[in-house]
């Protein structure tokens, strides 16, 4: 029991040597939203989906390297307040995004969102049917808790796939 109790303060212990000295996400962190809309998640059960989605940037504006950081989404439906879909990534893992880097272009898309058999893709987004959604960003930086990073809205487009995706 001994040694179990000595292993959690160590982990704790080096978890938070990793994060490094505390920082204002809010401040120090800048989520670029470079384009949101309608993913095509291919043809389902011989539907048609599309998924709400949004491709960002996340730019370290601190002065140090931040490791293990994370990006979290909720899609909402509409003006429902209940997840609707989420979208997690690490945009740095232990080697860090250093100070004044940007990532690579990251996609967040749901998992849930509209099907149809008999509408083309562009016909799903004009439907009199059709809710637009939203999308909630959270940051997480080693083991500080998740900050809300803001709100958007999805574009009713659809969103071009990009090579290796």
């Amino acid at each position: 029991m001994r040694a179990l109790q000595s292993f959690v303060v160590t982990a704790s212990f080096i978890a938070a040597a990793c994060s490094g000295p505390p920082i204002d996400l809010t401040k120090s962190l800048q989520i670029d939203v470079v384009e949101t809309g309608w993913y095509d998640s291919g043809i389902i059960n011989g539907q048609n989906k599309l998924v709400p989605a949004a491709k960002i940037r996340v730019k370290n504006n601190s002065d140090q390297k931040l490791v293990q950081l994370q990006i979290n989404s909720l899609f909402r439906h509409g003006k429902d307040t209940e997840e609707w879909g989420s979208a997690f990534i690490t945009a740095a893992g232990s080697d860090g995004l250093a100070p004044g880097g940007t990532t690579r272009e990251l996609l967040l898309k749901s998992q849930n969102g509209y099907t149809g058999s008999d509408q083309t893709r562009q016909d799903m987004l004009n439907n009199s049917q059709f809710v637009d959604a939203r999308i909630q960003l959270f940051a997480k930086y080693g083991s500080i808790q998740w900050v809300r990073m803001g709100e958007v809205q999805i574009k009713r487009q659809l969103l071009e796939h990009e090579k290796g995706r």
